[in-house]
Order: C-alpha cells, then structure tokens, then sequence
C-alpha cells in the first residue's frame, strides 16, 4: 500500500474521529445547559454545534482535496480545504450572532438558574475532551498538511478556552449569587468566537488568493544557500502556490551560457527536486533556466570559465528580494 493511501486513510480516520467526539461532547454540554438553563452553557452548546457541522463540511474537503490532479484542474483539488476553513469562519461567526440575541435576551428577561453545579461539572468534562481532541487535530492537521482538519483543531481548542473561561466565571455567580453575571459572560463568549470567525475567514481568503508564505520563502531561501552548487549562479521570479497540502514552487535559474541543454536541464531538475526534499514539502518545483550571459561574472564561482569577464569580487549568498524580484535577462 502506498504512502499516499495510508495519508490518506489517516485524514479520513482524523475527521472521522472529530464528528464522533463532537457529537458527544455536544450532548454533553447540551444536558448541562437543560439542567442549569444557563446563557453561558448554553452559548458553550451552540459553539459545539458548530464543531460538529464544520467537521462534517471538513471530511468531504479532505475526501475532495485527496483527487489527483485533471485536465480542468492541474493544480489538484487541494484548494477546498480552505474553502472549508471559510466555511467554519462563517458558522463561527453566526454562531456568535446567535449567542449574542440569546444573551440580551436572557438579560431583558433575567437569568433563571438550577442546578448549576451538576451543570457546571458536566460542561468541565465536555471541555476537557474538547481540549484533548483540539490539540489532538491541530497536530494530525499540520503532520497531514491539512489545512482543514487543522482549522478544525484550532476552532476546537477555541471552544475548550471558551469553556474554562465560562466555568471560572460560573464559579463565580455560584459563590456570589450574582445571576446577571451569566449572560454577560455569554456575550464575551460571543465577541470571542466573532473575532475567532473574523480571523480564520481572513487567513483562509487569503491563501485562496494565492498570498506569498513569507515563512515558506524564507525557508526556501535558507536551503537554497545551504545547498546550492556553484553552477547555479543566481535565482529570481520565485513563486509559491499552495493547494491544500501540495506546494506548487516556480524558479528562474541563471546557469553558465557555455553549458550544453541537457546539462543544464539536468543541473535544474537536480536542485530543483533536492529543494523540494529538503523542504520536506508534498509537491513540486518547475524550474526555468536562464544563461548568465556574462552579466553575473562578479557574483560567478565557476571555474574554469571560458567566457569571463570579470573575477569573482561579490558575496553570492542570494537574498529574499533578489530572489523573488524579476530577473535582470
């Protein structure tokens, strides 16, 4: 069995483990809130919903993202799995409208709180699974490079802070009596989960549109410099893409004029997969060579060179900006 299906195999278990532990801890924090007919749980309840429903949504991107690239898309189809994560943010973010309306509302109408302290101890070991099961999906999503099993992890770990920070604050209206206490925490719960919602929308559009990975092109860069061979002279135009947990790299390579086409074909496709391994990246690099035409005779370790102009006289190293700005040829 391949690699790839045992990947594969992995995330559909991950996803499939999430809906599972979801609905229980969904249950659970819905009985506390029918106990207690607390705003705060039952805020703590309606985040809950939302987890259950983006992982449903995040098995069929995983299940979409594992088709191999066609015809109409070249690329792959990794690119759902942030349209997933999109997906969540909304649900985030209209959950907290929800929250918010039952929390006015509860505050208009007065807090009726029983049982608090069965409610309270059911809802704390609904938060403890939601915090072993957040820290477990964020780490299986970063291993699996994927982008919507670890938005899901992260919402998850969300929903365990919000709990501990609701059961500190139930505490308090137990000991203090103070029942207004537990819509107004029902409503910081609300502006946490909006600006939760606000910020993986705006992560996820933004890899949907293709914005540059300063942490990947410094990456890229480091291990260029560290293993380069003499004979690539210089690199420009480099580019990023990723599509779910593939990356797609583009490069300009600047090797000697003199060289015969296959040799330099071969130099190029070298580096250019020896990038990608070090990287440690699922994808693939397509390289464009270009001839140094005599122009980088300063910057130029290559020896012995029958076109020279000028000895070798700057630092080689390739920096951030050169190597992502348009090539001088």
């Amino acid at each position: 069995m391949s690699t790839e299906h045992l990947s594969q195999k992995t995330r559909l278990r991950v996803v499939l483990l999430s809906i599972g532990a979801g609905i229980l801890i969904l249950g659970l924090k819905f009985y506390a809130y029918s106990v207690s007919h607390s705003a705060a749980l039952l805020s703590d309840a309606i985040e809950s919903v939302v987890n259950v429903l983006a992982a449903i949504f995040a098995l069929g991107a995983v299940i979409f993202a594992d088709k191999p690239a066609d015809r109409e898309h070249p690329y792959g189809h990794g690119k759902i799995e942030h349209f997933s994560a999109v997906f969540e943010g909304g649900l985030i973010s209209l959950a907290a409208v929800i929250i918010a309306w039952e929390a006015v509302d509860t505050l208009w109408h007065g807090a009726k709180l029983e049982n608090l302290g069965l409610g309270l101890g059911l809802n704390f070991i609904a938060g403890l699974l939601n915090g072993l099961l957040g820290f477990f999906l964020v780490r299986m999503g970063r291993h699996q490079r994927s982008k919507a099993i670890e938005a899901d992890g992260h919402h998850v770990l969300s929903d365990f802070w919000t709990t501990l920070g609701i059961a500190a604050g139930l505490i308090m209206v137990w000991i203090t009596g103070l029942r207004w206490l537990d819509p107004l925490m029902a409503l910081a719960v609300s502006g946490l989960l909006a600006y939760t919602g606000f910020k993986l929308v705006r992560s996820s559009s933004q890899a949907l549109l293709d914005m540059e990975d300063p942490e990947l092109l410094a990456s890229l860069i480091a291990i260029i410099n560290r293993t380069r061979p003499v004979d690539i002279i210089a690199i420009h135009e480099l580019r990023t893409m990723r599509s779910g947990r593939y990356t797609h790299v583009d490069i300009h390579m600047v090797l000697p004029e003199f060289y015969p086409i296959v040799k330099a074909h071969d130099l190029a496709e070298t580096f250019g997969r020896s990038i990608i391994q070090e990287a440690s990246l699922e994808g693939e690099l397509h390289t464009h060579v270009d001839p140094c035409q005599r122009s980088w005779c300063r910057r130029c370790g290559v020896a012995p060179c029958p076109v020279r102009q000028e000895a070798p006289a700057e630092d080689s190293s390739i920096t951030l900006d050169a190597a992502t700005s348009p090539g001088e040829i």
